[in-house]
């Protein structure tokens, strides 16, 4: 099977860390976005750190700084967004979508004919 960079947004929550784990377990290079907004929410933080003990690269990036996203996003081939739709109505829903136009500009990673995202040959 054919390895690919993944960048999972949302890796601390509830399914993130799963996915996070199973990215890593199948070999795959696996990225986690580290928002600043993080603050100093220690579970949040140790959890990152075991991530990166286990092989996931810690990317820095703020889902509201557009050029740092694009950035971030750039160094994969597969986005996963995993952040909680529990507040879908207000926030998180404009957050997911400045993850959508971040993943547009940077031009790396193809959106499939259902609109999911898939990852380039």
């Amino acid at each position: 099977m054919e390895k690919s960079r993944v960048l999972v947004v949302g890796g601390t929550g509830y399914l993130g860390r799963r996915m996070v784990k199973a990215s890593l377990a199948q070999g795959h290079e696996t990225c986690v976005l580290m928002r600043p907004e993080i603050g100093l929410d220690i579970d949040k933080l140790q959890m990152l750190l075991s991530f990166k003990a286990q092989g996931a690269r810690l990317l820095e990036a703020s889902l509201d700084n557009h050029r740092g996203l694009v950035a971030a996003v750039k160094q994969v081939d597969v986005v996963v967004s995993a952040m909680s739709g529990v507040h879908f109505r207000s926030h998180n829903l404009l957050l997911q979508l400045k993850l959508v136009e971040a993943i547009k500009e940077a031009g790396n990673v193809k959106f499939g004919a259902t609109g999911h995202c898939v990852s380039t040959p």
